[in-house]
């Protein structure tokens, strides 16, 4: 299959999502789909979230040999970056499902919630999918030549094998593009309605409370007086 085919086959999955949230903005079933693939990429996101004890394990111990035993390890380097290009990578759905990424939020939150699905829409079009069809593609491309020459690393005298790490790359671009066509699919209805569909959220930082609530007019200095003194209902923040 080549490139031009699978470009094509994921554009028509694109094509398709938008589709349906046009159709069929107001059916239940939608909203359960979007709401399972939320699922899906936390479920992952909170596995791969454990990787950061191990990451953080193997860094003490590499410290510990090198300042105490100067016994450095053979595999720490490896180990450790591995580790973490998992814990970065398989996050990045999750925080998309939970909108957690950067943009610029001093003009995005002034916006009427259509406007801003508007705008997510028109990015996640050019820029998002495009982005991710040649993150897959590469990806499994860059992972197809590790695995002909059964690549090992050179940056420690063991040698591991990364070829299956170099694998996740097209998985986790296919995670992240089915968070993305859910993405979508929720911009298609709130340019419909005018308000965002519901998704599942997390405790919210306070920061980011203060932050929001202060771009909603309410003192920031008075919101975090009333943190302060315990006022439960100010970080009320139900999940679905």
């Amino acid at each position: 299959m080549t490139d031009s085919l699978v470009v094509g086959g994921l554009a028509g999955l694109v094509v398709a999502a938008l589709i349906v949230g046009i159709a069929f903005s107001g059916a239940h079933f939608v909203q359960r789909a979007l709401l399972a693939v939320d699922r899906f990429s936390t479920l992952i996101g909170q596995i791969f979230a454990w990787t950061i004890l191990l990451l953080t394990a193997s860094i003490v111990y590499e410290v510990f040999a090198r300042r105490f035993f100067s016994s450095p390890t053979n595999w720490g380097y490896d180990a450790q970056y591995m580790l973490y290009g998992l814990l970065f990578m398989f996050a990045g759905a999750y925080a998309l499902s939970r909108n957690g990424h950067v943009r610029g939020d001093f003009l995005y939150r002034m916006m009427a919630p259509r406007k801003q699905a508007m705008l997510d829409c028109l990015l996640y079009i050019l820029f998002f999918f495009p982005a991710i069809f040649a993150f897959m593609i590469a990806g499994w491309h860059f992972f197809e030549l590790s695995w002909i020459q059964n690549e090992r690393s050179m940056f420690s005298p063991s040698g591991p094998v990364i070829w299956p790490f170099k694998g996740i790359i097209p998985v986790v671009g296919f995670i992240l593009l089915l968070q993305g066509l859910v993405e979508t699919v929720r911009c298609v209805r709130c340019i419909r309605t005018g308000e965002w569909p519901q998704r599942l959220s997390d405790v919210e930082e306070l920061d980011q409370i203060i932050l929001a609530r202060a771009a909603e007019a309410e003192d920031p200095e008075d919101l975090a007086r009333k943190i302060a003194e315990g006022d439960d209902t100010t970080l009320t923040n139900k999940s679905t």
